[in-house]
């Protein structure tokens, strides 16, 4: 699989690590990926401003942000303060940070953003997310312009819950890089 633009992997809490799909599919393509400073109990500030350092090296009209869980939120906090234009984001599994199944520890992720992103996205949610609700996650799905893809019970589409290697999500990447 080929890929025509840029993309930048943005983990969520605990940084997706080495067995994630996020990890893998940064191996496999060679995608860049944004580095946070603390990976288990974030500023808001502080993962904004990576996500922008990184953006930065690349030409935004040619970059997708792929977003899991508690980076969905991050990534929208971002465009709405540098309303950057990229080409698109993957929005996967974006926790509710409002939720009291939230873990305690992260400041500054509070509240969801609710705006109309200015870039195509589609958001993957399951049935059966510790960290959303789907009908918050379709909230999340309707406010930000996004289409939304139910991909059933799938957890939080993590190792945790058997996602590894990840092809249904390499083919709804592909989809935005067109």
């Amino acid at each position: 699989m080929q890929f025509n633009t840029t993309i930048i992997i943005i983990p969520g809490l605990g940084g997706s690590g080495p067995q994630h799909w996020q990890t893998l599919w940064e191996k496999q393509f060679n995608f860049a990926r944004v580095e946070q400073n603390d990976w288990e109990t974030p500023v808001c500030a502080d993962w904004v401003e990576n996500i922008n350092n990184e953006v930065k090296k690349h030409k935004p009209a040619d970059v997708i942000l792929i977003c899991h869980s508690l980076a969905c939120n991050t990534m929208a906090y971002w465009a709405q303060k540098y309303k950057v234009p990229i080409k698109a984001a993957l929005l996967v599994a974006p926790a509710d940070t409002e939720a009291d199944s939230y873990p305690p520890g992260t400041k500054g992720f509070t509240p969801m953003v609710l705006n109309k992103l200015p870039f195509k996205t589609i958001t993957v949610a399951s049935t059966n997310d510790f960290y959303v609700t789907l009908d918050r996650a379709e909230l999340f799905a309707r406010s930000w312009g996004s289409e939304l893809i139910n991909v059933g019970e799938a957890g939080h589409i993590n190792v945790d819950s058997g996602y590894g290697k990840w092809d249904v999500g390499l083919e709804i990447l592909k989809r935005l890089d067109t």
